[in-house]
């Protein structure tokens, strides 16, 4: 049996924790982590697999927008990755099982599995999450762009919800990865028979569309809605979704 769903509607969602350059935050650090527990939102955070198959707390392939140190994410073990300052920090890379202890089940956790859409190596940090996430009782989802990672937490985590996110699929990354056809089913969520997801997460730019309309609406799935950056968006966002993805303001205080 899933767990409960239900706390994904009680707060926000700080957006790779509750980050802001400007005050020493950075996205995916402890640092934004514990600002976002500290004002009781809930935290969504990127994941990829170190060298040595450790998750991380890690958006981006590559090290070089956000640190000093250059080169794939994946060529350094987490113990080396634990090493890399944050640029304008003392944050390091921290790694999931950080990120748990940093939490300890206060404030809910939407973990999101990084795909290049290639199968092994997406089901291999599938594999690795679930490991790290044995015992952890706090409120947690899991969710991806790609639904054949979606597929593998289910039979990884059968417990743990586990949603897709999508959007128009129109930007230069996906017409790289994927003809129109692939990029239209994605777009309108057409692999659900398949994929099963829990929730949908869909970008705000990008609502309202067929596909999490019919979730919501039809299907009684959540829908949460990224990324939202003013409350104009905030407020065009719960037209057509349960929850907010957001950074760059305090929804609290609008």
């Amino acid at each position: 049996m899933k767990r409960d769903l239900a706390w994904i509607g009680s707060r926000p969602i700080a957006h790779r924790g509750y980050h802001d350059a400007a005050a020493g935050r950075i996205e995916n650090t402890l640092s934004a982590v514990r600002a976002a527990v500290e004002r009781g939102f809930a935290i969504e955070v990127d994941l990829l697999n170190a060298k040595d198959e450790v998750p991380v707390v890690f958006h981006d392939d590559t090290l070089d927008r956000l640190t000093f140190e250059t080169g794939r994410v994946d060529r350094f073990t987490a113990a080396e990755l634990k090493e890399i300052p944050f640029r304008g920090t003392t944050d390091r890379i921290p790694t999931l099982a950080d990120l748990l202890d940093a939490v300890a089940g206060r404030v809910g956790l939407v973990l999101e599995l990084k795909s290049e859409f290639p199968r092994q190596a997406d089901d291999r940090l599938a594999a690795r999450v679930a490991e790290v996430l044995a015992g952890y009782a706090g409120p947690v989802v899991l969710k991806s762009f790609d639904p054949e990672v979606v597929i593998a937490c289910h039979r990884f985590m059968p417990d743990i919800p586990a949603g897709i996110v999508a959007d128009r699929t129109d930007d230069p990354d996906w017409r790289r990865l994927f003809g129109p056809i692939e990029r239209f089913a994605l777009r309108h969520l057409l692999h659900g028979f398949r994929s099963r997801p829990n929730f949908v997460s869909y970008c705000v730019g990008d609502l309202p569309a067929p596909g999490p309309w019919v979730a919501r609406r039809l299907l009684g799935l959540p829908v949460m809605s990224w990324t939202v950056r003013t409350p104009e968006q905030r407020a065009h966002a719960l037209k057509w979704a349960d929850q907010i993805v957001f950074e760059g303001f305090d929804p609290d205080r609008t």
